[in-house]
């Protein structure tokens, strides 16, 4: 098992420091929820939420590796969860 110390390198070393990564995520989300608000619209938490980690995936692919497959992935498996919903697979 790795210590914290190893598994915080690895992950710096993949997606950049969480500082910036976290700058980068948060003004995604505050752009996101202001256009939200501007349009008085309230989404529904698992939209929400897929949007958030949308959001989460792509500060980590514009701040470190771009080239690292399981980001895009996740964000393709993400807007997946919440299109199945919508047509009535809930998983």
């Amino acid at each position: 098992m790795t210590n914290l110390a190893d598994t915080l390198a690895e992950r710096g070393s993949r997606y950049g420091t969480f500082v910036s990564h976290a700058a980068i995520t948060q003004d995604l989300k505050h752009l996101m929820n202001e256009h939200l608000i501007t349009r008085h619209k309230t989404l529904p938490s698992d939209m929400q939420e897929a949007l958030d980690m949308i959001a989460h995936k792509i500060g980590r692919i514009i701040n470190g590796d771009h080239n690292y497959p399981d980001s895009w992935v996740d964000i393709a498996g993400y807007a997946k969860l919440v299109a199945d919903r919508l047509e009535g697979v809930v998983r």
